[in-house]
């Protein structure tokens, strides 16, 4: 695409990237991965803080970097507004000063006016003559949103802008980032560890591990189809198991445990080991006292290993009759207290075949968190 962004990197050290990113104009693209993966670092090459080894940078067709042609512009000829992790703000400047800072080829009046617009357009109306000190960590972060937008920029990039503050002032400060982008019309690349904040947020997302571009997708595809089993265990998702693909009744089932398993979306050779997960919400729990819609889809009977009531909802560890790692979900509490959910009851659920989904087998190597 000649609009929006795209970014090839490439270097051995200090930090080992080999990644690839696109991101189309009003699109906001989250960068997800452990510590070390080299997230920040790619927001730092695309900015012009950091040159890499090799690869290219080019936005809305123009080239910021290419390494085989020797072209690496500086950070003043991109145009990128940055929102650090740390705000940046200048201490000894007011808001509105920090505003204006940013704010070139202007008059000092045209500074000034522009500089109270973008405050205005964060909600800090009123505030444009505190100092840092003298503003909350949430305050902080919407000036250093207004100082990003300043610049006109080509590119908006936020660099874990929200971790700073405390959970409520985080939901509410994401609120405002889902409102502001929708007047943008500029490729956005947030960083983020919060695949809660990811999924909320972003259009798309991208999995990075040791530097590596592992998966892109939207939210929900990378959540509940990733590419491979690493990739499953670094979104966090608890349900993965392995199984081995057998014939059955002409067609190709999954067998795990003793279950011959219905998968809406198949293929493969009999006798093939392979890794699969269920996300909780394929996980279906039986009433008690009459059987739930799926009786006939894939139900497994095993023993509550514990559950854990989370205000209206009960997370639920069941242990299959079979034995073998617990399969994790969570139900409204009202129906796990009506079903007796509890520590050491029995219980049958039905695992949802649409929701099922294979990846090829891989050998056990969890790889590291935060």
């Amino acid at each position: 695409m000649a609009e929006g962004l795209r970014a090839s990197i490439r270097q051995r050290a200090p930090i080992p990237l080999e990644a690839e990113l696109a991101c189309a104009p009003g699109e906001l693209l989250a960068l997800v991965g452990p510590s070390g993966s080299g997230k920040s670092t790619l927001l730092r090459c695309i900015a012009g803080l950091h040159t890499a080894e090799g690869g290219s940078i080019d936005c809305n067709g123009e080239s910021w970097f290419d390494a085989d042609a020797s072209i690496n512009h500086p950070v003043q000829a991109r145009r990128i507004g940055f929102v650090f992790q740390s705000y940046a703000l200048f201490p000894h400047l007011s808001a509105l000063e920090n505003v204006a800072a940013a704010l070139g080829g202007l008059t000092f009046a045209e500074r000034t006016a522009r500089a109270r617009e973008l405050l205005a357009r964060v909600h800090l109306d009123g505030l444009e003559d505190r100092k840092p000190a003298a503003l909350s960590g949430g305050q902080q972060q919407r000036v250093a949103v207004a100082r990003a937008l300043a610049r006109d920029p080509s590119v908006l990039l936020l660099d874990e802008p929200f971790s700073a503050v405390d959970q409520v002032t985080r939901r509410k400060l994401q609120q405002e980032l889902a409102r502001l982008r929708a007047h943008l019309n500029i490729p956005m690349l947030l960083v983020t560890h919060d695949l809660d904040e990811a999924r909320m947020l972003a259009d798309r997302m991208v999995i990075l591990h040791r530097g590596r571009t592992l998966q892109a997708g939207t939210p929900d595809e990378v959540m509940t189809r990733p590419q491979s089993a690493a990739i499953a265990r670094l979104v966090g998702l608890h349900n993965l198991f392995e199984g081995t693909l057998v014939q059955d009744g002409g067609g190709l089932k999954l067998e795990w445990l003793g279950h011959r398993l219905e998968v809406a979306i198949i293929a493969g050779n009999t006798g093939d080991r392979v890794s699969w997960v269920i996300p909780p919400e394929g996980v279906l729990l039986h009433r008690r006292e009459r059987p739930s819609r799926g009786e006939a889809e894939n139900p497994v009977s095993g023993s509550v290993q514990d559950c854990l009531r989370l205000g209206p909802f009960t997370q639920i560890r069941l242990v299959p009759d079979g034995g073998g790692e617990p399969l994790a979900f969570s139900v409204p509490t009202h129906v796990a207290e009506r079903n007796g959910i509890a520590p050491g009851a029995a219980a049958r659920v039905t695992l949802l075949a649409e929701s099922i989904h294979l990846m090829p087998w891989e050998t056990p190597d969890r790889p590291e968190h935060d």
